[in-house]
């Protein structure tokens, strides 16, 4: 095998990794556990593949990508979404596991999209701890409908039961992300500096430092582009269509919202921006829209700058 030519597409489901190599072509599945995922390094070791593409899978996929970090190889871990449509684009509409193992690597070798670094078991760590609170909170809105709705005492009292339980396990969960951020200097000193910014709670910036660990790296474009706030062009010819945004990463873009609906209201840089394009004629969700990414851009400069937020002037210094 030459490893400029070998490209690898692994799909990943609870109990089976599908494993396509293009050179020499073969496909092959193993179990999705270590001692499947220990014997595909060693059949992918030889053949050094210039970049091995998983699809995302909601974490099934995270054991396989440590490991084959660890080993050390390349892996992109990829959007369902892009591939799919990368699929149909070739014509592949039918959808099995080993078909999509083999357009994983034709897209690895079509797109190259770029490696992943090793994540911190720390940041897994409070991830993993945000989205147990989200599921949390999930779980006390709907019992609290259920409650409203129930008319037999033993279902209320046991509702209620249940209510009281969901909400000392959601502090206890807040209390355990609280802590690891106080554990670490470099997200405790990024925690200091973003609780500055009115508008910001701690849920939004647990988010931030958890979710979207490129704050303070990327320019103002390219980290607008990845929340999934950036305007993007619907143009073809003569034709103008309306800027829409679209895609990025969910959770922050879920609390980046919630946050810019305080901000234009008691942060007077936000507050003012959010007047300014109302008065223009710009209607209420494009204007909070364009806050959120004011917003996210002032943020990322006050990381990227080690700079402080002066409310006086409203601008970092």
């Amino acid at each position: 095998m030459h490893s400029e030519t070998c490209w690898v597409g692994v799909d990943v489901s609870k109990s089976t990794l599908d494993v396509y190599v293009s050179s020499p072509e073969h496909a092959f599945s193993l179990a999705n556990d270590p001692d499947g995922i220990r014997r595909l390094i060693e059949t992918l070791h030889p053949a050094q593949p210039r970049l091995i593409v998983l699809e995302a899978t909601g974490g099934l996929e995270r054991a396989l990508v440590a490991e084959l970090m660890v080993a050390p190889l390349p892996v992109a871990v990829v959007n369902p979404r892009q591939v799919r449509r990368f699929a149909q684009a070739l014509g592949y509409l039918a959808k099995t596991d080993r078909l999509d193992a083999r357009v994983l690597a034709r897209f690895a070798q079509a797109v190259e999209p770029t490696p992943r670094a090793l994540p911190e078991a720390d940041a897994l760590a409070l991830t993993d701890l945000l989205a147990r609170r989200r599921q949390l909170v999930e779980m006390l809105t709907m019992e609290k409908n259920r409650l409203q709705a129930a008319r037999n005492a033993t279902v209320r009292q046991d509702i209620k039961a249940h209510i009281e339980w969901l909400q000392q396990r959601l502090k206890s969960t807040e209390r355990g992300l609280h802590e690891a951020v106080e554990a670490s200097p470099a997200w405790q000193a990024k925690a200091e500096l973003l609780g500055e910014v009115t508008g910001l709670g701690d849920v939004t910036i647990l988010t931030l430092i958890a979710c979207l660990p490129e704050l303070g790296q990327l320019n103002r474009k390219q980290i607008a582009a990845l929340v999934g706030v950036a305007p993007l062009n619907r143009d073809s010819g003569t034709r103008h269509g309306r800027r829409c945004v679209w895609g990025g990463r969910a959770p922050v873009r879920h609390v980046l919202y919630m946050a810019t609906l305080s901000a234009v209201r008691y942060n007077p840089v936000l507050k003012a921006f959010y007047t300014r394009l109302r008065d223009a004629g710009k209607v209420a969700k494009v204007a909070l829209v364009a806050c959120m990414r004011k917003l996210l851009t002032i943020v990322n400069a006050m990381l990227r700058d080690q700079a402080h937020w002066d409310p006086a002037h409203g601008k970092t210094a």
